[in-house]
């Protein structure tokens, strides 16, 4: 990899975008004593754990809402409102267009923000009140309509709840809780199923509406009182005074961040700037190559969308069809919790983003192979094991612009909207015309997965560099051992 120019283009040195930004927001904190600092950390960690799981189940109903539409479809959601063609796709797809226009800004706004709980659980009373008026819809317009503001307003929580999770956490702690965090996904995909079943074989023709309308009444309804909850229990910054925190948890939290700032050379400091991140993370290559290395991952897992889908291929009744999704997304949440803490373990990203992508491509090509049933349903527990790789490479975005608070929202944010333009395009691998065998559909799924672990190997090269050139520059110097990236 030597002669490889891209590796060569970024500086390599220890002073490499560091800055002082970590610290300037929250202002001095005394440094706590080490006696009882074990204590009062595992105090802090287990309170912050819980809100962290509340996150979850806020990512759960949002994944719910997005996804919801899949569900409806097998009960005659096309039908009523007379789609043809690939409308149905680009129905799924326009929800991720407004996703790429709200994401970077929205991460941009968080930062500035003393109280992201309020903005956080604002935005999801609107997504969820969007998501009641689905219900109401009575053209395939009036629905593109109101998926494209659903996606716009929903943009704004993962990342942010990402940005947060990294306000809090240090880089060994980070990994778990992203993939705990991004398990709503798996979770969601499951209890989705299962409430969908529920609702759409109890509700049909109740007060003279069909089922896929109570569907979207009863999901959206449910997302807005949790919102309701949310505005007091989803956390801060470690900068913001909060009730539940003790004064001692309060400083350790901040001083911890600061700890993780000074882990690197101290920049040699211009101040940080309202969107001087944006910038930095925008001259970045680094930025851009995770960013379309995870538009490859998410088009490669394209497919949790059309799950229903899938599952109605093996000719069971819709009912049924949805029931038979949970399993796979359960067995793949529990995978998922092994995989992520032993990324963080053993301080390894790249073989815990490979692992699950390989098993993954594994399922398509037995996929590809066979309609038998029986097979089939195997290749789905096998597919559901690659958004563990999404999550860990999220972590692995946060670690790579972890000194600047300003860069890594920014870089967050940036990297989750080149990443969901693979949503944008992938809601078009699935055409009901390739079906059942979908034999189009996972050649492409294949492809995208190989290509992205060859970006993620290209990256964690030059990442190895990186260390070498600052392990040689400390021995030069006989300076201790700083910063390395985590690879």
């Amino acid at each position: 990899m030597s002669d490889l120019p891209l590796l060569g283009s970024v500086d390599c040195s220890p002073r490499y975008d560091a800055t002082s930004s970590g610290s300037s927001d929250d202002g001095p904190t005394l440094p706590l004593d080490n006696i009882g600092r074990s204590t009062v950390e595992k105090r802090l960690l287990r309170k912050l754990d819980l809100r962290v799981a509340f996150l979850v189940l806020v990512y759960i109903m949002n994944i719910m809402d997005r996804t919801n539409v899949a569900a409806a479809r097998l009960r005659g959601f096309e039908e009523d409102l007379d789609m043809t063609g690939n409308q149905f796709n680009t129905l799924i797809s326009i929800l991720n267009v407004g996703y790429l226009v709200t994401q970077a800004p929205s991460n941009m706004i968080l930062h500035r923000m003393k109280r992201p709980s309020l903005y956080l659980s604002s935005c999801m009373m609107v997504w969820a009140a969007i998501t009641m008026c689905m219900s109401a819809v009575q053209t395939y317009r009036a629905a593109l309509i109101l998926r494209f503001f659903i996606g716009f307003v929903e943009a704004t929580f993962f990342p942010g709840a990402i940005f947060i999770l990294s306000r809090w956490y240090k880089r060994n702690e980070l990994g778990l809780r992203t993939v705990f965090l991004f398990c709503g996904n798996s979770i969601s995909n499951a209890l989705s199923a299962l409430i969908a079943s529920g609702i759409l074989a109890s509700l049909d023709g109740v007060l003279g509406f069909t089922a896929w309308r109570w569907l979207f009444f009863v999901e959206g309804a449910l997302t807005f009182t949790i919102a309701v909850f949310a505005i007091w229990i989803l956390p801060d910054f470690p900068s913001t005074p909060s009730v539940w925190l003790l004064p001692d948890e309060q400083i350790l939290a901040k001083q911890r961040m600061e700890e993780e700032v000074v882990t690197r050379i101290e920049y040699e400091g211009k101040p940080e700037e309202n969107f001087s991140g944006l910038t930095e993370a925008l001259m970045d290559w680094r930025v851009w190559w995770l960013g379309v290395t995870l538009h490859l991952i998410l088009s490669s897992m394209s497919f949790t969308t059309f799950f229903p889908t899938l599952s109605a291929t093996m000719g069971y009744s819709a009912t049924t069809s949805l029931f038979l999704c949970a399993p796979p997304w359960i067995l793949g949440t529990a995978t998922s919790f092994f995989v992520a803490r032993h990324s963080d373990v053993t301080s390894d990203r790249f073989w815990h983003i490979a692992g699950p992508l390989l098993v993954s491509i594994a399922g398509f090509i037995i996929a590809i192979s066979t309609m038998n049933t029986a097979v089939r349903y195997l290749s789905l527990f096998l597919m559901a094991q690659s958004p563990v790789a999404y999550g860990v490479s999220l972590t692995w975005v946060m670690n790579t612009f972890s000194q600047s608070q300003s860069k890594r929202a920014a870089a967050v944010a940036l990297v989750s909207t080149m990443a969901s333009t693979g949503l944008v395009s992938s809601s078009y691998f699935w055409p009901s015309s390739w079906g059942p065998s979908y034999v189009n559909s996972y050649l492409i799924c294949i492809l995208a997965g190989i290509v992205s672990i060859a970006m993620c190997w290209v990256f964690k090269e030059h990442l190895s560099r990186c260390n070498e050139v600052a392990e040689a520059e400390e021995k030069a110097l006989g300076l201790p051992e700083g910063f390395r990236y985590i690879l």
